[in-house]
């Protein structure tokens, strides 16, 4: 990961930037470098050295009066880099992000809509004297903004970065650009079912189910073989659930030399490390197995949340495994880029989701959930690893990958079938990288996944921070996503202890779809779900 920061104000001064941007030198801590534009504010960036690891690969660039930094990764750049070469254009380093000022000279705003990339952008056009920013569709490299005491807006990487010098502090919506004080959607990958020019349009599609498990197949290849191009070393999160599992699988079938894989588990009742270990051995890969007590667990509650600025009861809990497993990849290997298995739930159905009600209802949940992804999975995968001085790729988040499955027949993805993620597990029955009892293995919870005792402990750790009448009274100060639970409570007065007043940041606490039988649960976690069965075993 790296980190980036601009302003085009008058009220903020050069050493109050850099003090802002140094909030997250954590993201990029090769190195630093602060610029003025031509208007007289700033573009600042923290590098983590991913691509074209020489000096001449920082950033900003500049072109003529123009600037830009960007955190991201733009796929496919070498033959777009040629094709601009062969126009006139000359580089001056190996960086993917060296090629955003030629193809904005090009293209103008259009450029986002043309990019393959997990990407979030801050420009400086001075040509017109505009500072432009932008995020990739599904959000999956985080971008903040807001605004000064004179009024003018400040993007930067993370909510830290901006607590004290802006009031109200938002998430820049993905697949978003914002000019002249509007931000335009140039892409939602979540609007499938509002696509209908006419009410009788289908928008779906409808190949044959042979046709569908090729394309998630080849598709999510080419997603995972797109990201293994680093000029630094790569690593691999695998609980030994489908998801991480497949994407393990697939880097290692398209490896000359085995990959490095992580997992992590409580000491006493951790599900999955045992299917991780069954993974990695029927891969071959290098594979380490880190081990967590209730202690270790507790003592990275609070800096978890302030790494995530989320008071989230899902994402704090899922990240507590993350967050430890990548400080000791940070501490003890020379690992710069994990891949992880976020996305997929999201796109083929969650345990919560078996109860929708018809094709329809699943449909839009699955629209909800890839168009707030950004402030839950995403964030987690992000923040976990990145405050590690790592970087994350998301395969299951490729854009092409993503649009055909939200684009498939909602039918097809209803679990009709007995199991969930059908078509993913189909997907890969005549290729098998992974063995064959994990590709049919229900899903667990991710913090069951890494101990049942995890939730629990936490749990029990909130009920001894308060009374019950403490309780109530604190909840009552709370107006927008209020605690429910101690523990919510006791989450929410830790985010508001680093972000105060900053609540709105996250629209709600994720939950499964209350209006649907079977899903009118207080507890976020699929293990209260009465058809968790065996996933948690």
């Amino acid at each position: 990961m790296c980190s980036i920061m601009g302003y085009a104000g008058t009220d903020l001064t050069e050493h109050q930037f850099k003090e802002a941007l140094a909030q997250t030198t954590s993201r990029g801590p090769d190195d630093t470098r602060v610029i003025r534009t031509e208007n007289g504010g700033f573009l600042g960036f923290n590098r983590l050295s991913i691509m074209g690891l020489t000096a001449s690969g920082m950033q900003p660039f500049t072109r003529e009066n123009s600037a830009v930094v960007c955190n991201g990764e733009i796929y496919g750049f070498r033959p777009i880099k040629r094709l601009l070469e062969e126009d006139g254009c000359r580089f001056e380093s190996d960086s993917d992000c060296e090629i955003l000022l030629p193809l904005f000279e090009r293209y103008g705003t259009d450029m986002f809509r043309r990019l393959d990339a997990e990407f979030a952008l801050i420009l400086y056009d001075g040509r017109r004297d505009e500072l432009i920013a932008a995020r990739d569709p599904i959000g999956i490299r985080p971008l903040y903004y807001g605004f000064t005491h004179d009024g003018s807006i400040v993007f930067a990487s993370e909510p830290k970065n901006l607590t004290q010098i802006c009031g109200r502090i938002m998430p820049f919506p993905p697949g978003h650009y914002y000019r002249n004080g509007h931000f335009v959607c140039y892409r939602d990958m979540s609007c499938v079912s509002g696509q209908r020019k006419q009410p009788a349009e289908d928008p779906y599609l409808h190949d044959s189910l042979p046709e569908i498990l090729r394309n998630i197949h080849d598709k999510l290849v080419a997603g995972v073989e797109k990201r293994l191009d680093a000029d630094a070393p790569v690593g691999y999160l695998l609980s030994g659930g489908l998801d991480s599992s497949l994407v393990c699988g697939i880097a290692a079938k398209c490896s000359e030399k085995p990959i490095r894989t992580f997992a992590i588990g409580m000491d006493k009742d951790a599900i999955d490390l045992k299917y991780a270990r069954e993974v990695a051995d029927y891969i071959h890969s290098e594979h380490t197995e880190v081990i967590i007590t209730t202690e270790d667990v507790l003592a990275a509650l609070e800096p978890v949340i302030k790494a995530l600025a989320t008071y989230d009861i899902t994402t704090i809990r899922a990240s507590i495994g993350m967050y430890l497993i990548c400080k000791y990849i940070h501490e003890h290997t020379d690992i710069r880029v994990l891949l992880t298995g976020e996305i997929s739930d999201e796109l083929f159905g969650y345990k919560y989701t078996d109860f929708a009600p018809d094709a329809e209802a699943f449909q839009k949940e699955a629209e909800k959930r890839i168009h707030e992804i950004h402030m839950y999975d995403v964030l987690r995968a992000d923040r976990c690893i990145s405050v590690h001085s790592l970087e994350a790729r998301v395969p299951f988040g490729d854009l092409d990958f993503v649009d055909y499955v939200m684009h498939i027949d909602p039918e097809r993805k209803l679990n009709r079938y007995g199991i969930g993620k059908y078509l993913l597990r189909e997907a890969f029955v005549n290729d098998p990288v992974i063995p064959e009892n994990i590709r049919l293995r229900e899903k667990a919870a991710f913090s069951d996944a890494v101990g049942h005792s995890l939730r629990d402990d936490l749990q029990s750790f909130a009920e001894t921070k308060f009374s019950d009448s403490e309780f109530r009274k604190r909840c009552r100060q709370y107006y927008h996503a209020a605690p429910f639970t101690k523990e919510s409570l006791l989450y929410r007065e830790l985010f508001e202890k680093h972000y105060p007043d900053q609540a709105e940041m996250i629209v709600d606490f994720w939950m499964p779809n209350k209006s649907w039988e079977g899903c009118n649960v207080n507890d976020p976690s699929a293990r209260v779900l009465s058809n968790y069965g065996a996933s948690g075993a």
